[in-house]
């Protein structure tokens, strides 16, 4: 197996032995989790995935990592260290790019996903640098007012998917952001899929179970 040099930190879980045509799938926790949290999917995933899990790059406290740190304004808005947020974005970008080189998978069968502010950078990525990918798998996150100036022209979202699913009473996350990022990408010849699943911040087995059918379907139809 290639060791894999990455600029972030990351675990990850290799394709089934004798795999053709090997998909990449990159996730990235939420804000004060680490690599560990999301790892624990990877055994379920579809066996055509290269699994990364990747730890982000800016540390609060042991064992705790953020892809930007922000505060929750008195007005209830959150006001993000945009700085961080575009080195973040620039990491997981070229993270993408060395990693689909060493794998030898292209572009077409990437997918990039996340939970909360790890879903935040997913799509983030989507929307700006969509020629990395085919697909971001977004749950229970928002899309960044700050990435709006920077979406890619409508013509570059050909042919790409996006799963954005949420929890019908997440109270950490509003379900309306999940909304807003839909109303979004309608805009967009994107192939939308996903939809609030009842519960909070957390992702529960239906939610799960949808976005592992999503994944299937994308390596199905490639």
């Amino acid at each position: 197996m290639t060791t894999l040099q990455l600029p972030l930190q990351f675990l990850e879980q290799p394709t089934a032995a004798g795999t053709r045509d090997p998909w990449l799938l990159v996730l990235m926790h939420g804000v004060g989790s680490n690599e560990q949290d999301l790892f624990g999917l990877a055994r379920l995933m579809p066996p055509q995935f290269h699994v990364l899990s990747l730890r982000a790059p800016y540390v609060l406290t042991p064992g705790s990592y953020a892809w930007f740190e922000f505060e929750v304004l008195p007005d209830g808005q959150r006001r993000i260290d945009e700085d961080q947020e575009r080195e973040s974005r620039f990491l997981v970008g070229e993270m993408l790019a060395s990693a689909s080189a060493q794998l030898g998978i292209p572009p077409e069968r990437v997918v990039v996903g996340g939970f909360s502010q790890g879903g935040i950078m997913a799509l983030s990525l989507l929307l700006t640098r969509p020629a990395s990918m085919r697909a971001a798998m977004v749950w229970h996150s928002r899309l960044l007012p700050q990435v709006l100036p920077q979406v890619a022209a409508p013509e570059a979202f050909e042919g790409k998917s996006l799963w954005v699913s949420h929890g019908s009473a997440d109270n950490v996350i509003p379900p309306a952001a999940a909304q807003a990022t839909r109303e979004l990408a309608h805009g967009l010849p994107l192939a939308l899929a996903g939809s609030d699943f009842p519960g909070g911040h957390e992702i529960r087995p239906a939610e799960l179970q949808g976005t592992l059918a999503w994944l299937q379907s994308l390596t199905a139809a490639h």
